[in-house]
């Protein structure tokens, strides 16, 4: 087998993966996740890793020395890399463990928290172009409105498509769409003085982050809840085939709101020295490619309800 071929065959989906993924972020952290298999290294202790690279990657884009600037660049890629590797890892070792989950799920959002901070941090003693008004507060504003508000539910939205594409591709038991209600019910089942207090934990952060992926779906949800009526867990293929079709022109569109073409975008705006409009980008265009996606993947579960479920 080739080298693409076991990168491949590492992937959960290669619907979900388009050529820049495969070849630019997949492949080195699969090279990366082959290293760590030969050294013994944990998937977690890889995950951590990620963590602190991207996180450091922040504060070199505090500098206005582009010099600096291009060490952070080159920190956030490795970072991804190694997020991409501890999840190659965990599968080719079968090292799959609950702190590994909780971990890698907010990997990302450490190294944005930062990046943010150092940009809103660099920005501010600086005046609006074009005005003699300073950006204090105002890109405090911004960076909030674009982090918690848009980057949030931008990569929320397009990790719960990918997980539905999978689901109707691959499966019930080969993707990870959880439902809040049953993760609500699972958790109840626990008691906070035990040994799952943990778990417990977990799955409370965990049903707050599955419903705030759920508002955005209403009609996937009323979907899926007829499909189930007339069908139980047993799809019948020509419906799971129909919704593959439609939804996969949809993937290359969730990769844009979730990594790649924020990065390149960053990248850009702090090389230009403008690292303001990364937030603008995120605010606007960012947010159209979300509305967007959302309401063709709303059209195509309505269509497919009135097609198998009336």
């Amino acid at each position: 087998m080739s080298l693409i071929d076991n990168v491949k065959a590492t992937l959960k989906s290669q619907d979900t993966e388009g050529a820049f993924e495969l070849y630019v972020t997949r492949t080195p952290g699969y090279l990366w996740a082959c290293l760590f298999q030969w050294m013994g290294v944990h998937p977690i202790a890889v995950t951590l890793m990620s963590i602190a690279i991207g996180a450091a990657s922040g504060w070199f884009f505090y500098s206005e020395d582009l010099g600096m600037n291009l060490i952070g660049m080159g920190l956030l890629v490795w970072a991804n890399w190694y997020d991409c590797a501890d999840g190659q890892l965990a599968r080719m070792t079968g090292k799959r463990t609950l702190i590994g989950r909780i971990l890698d799920g907010f990997c990302g959002d450490v190294w944005f928290f930062f990046i943010y901070l150092f940009i809103c941090l660099r920005v501010q003693n600086h005046n609006i172009p074009f005005t003699g008004i300073s950006w204090s507060p105002w890109i405090w504003l911004l960076g909030a409105w674009a982090g918690f508000r848009c980057h949030g539910r931008q990569c929320a939205i397009g990790d719960y498509y990918r997980n539905i594409h999978m689901y109707f591709l691959l499966g019930k038991d080969k993707a990870e769409l959880d439902s809040q209600a049953k993760i609500k019910e699972e958790m109840n089942s626990m008691k906070w003085m035990s040994k799952d207090w943990f778990h417990k934990l977990y799955l409370y952060f965990y049903a707050r982050y599955t419903g705030s992926q759920e508002a955005q779906v209403k009609s996937f949800h009323k979907m899926m809840q007829r499909l189930e009526e007339k069908y139980g867990d047993n799809i019948p293929a020509d419906i799971r085939e129909n919704f593959c079709r439609e939804s996969r022109p949809l993937m290359p569109l969730t990769n844009i709101i979730n990594f790649d073409t924020r990065v390149a975008v960053l990248f850009l705006s702090i090389g230009f020295g403008i690292p303001w409009f990364y937030f603008v980008f995120e605010s606007t265009i960012l947010e159209a490619v979300r509305f967007y996606v959302t309401g063709r993947h709303e059209r195509l579960c309505e269509r497919i309800m009135e097609q198998y479920t009336d």
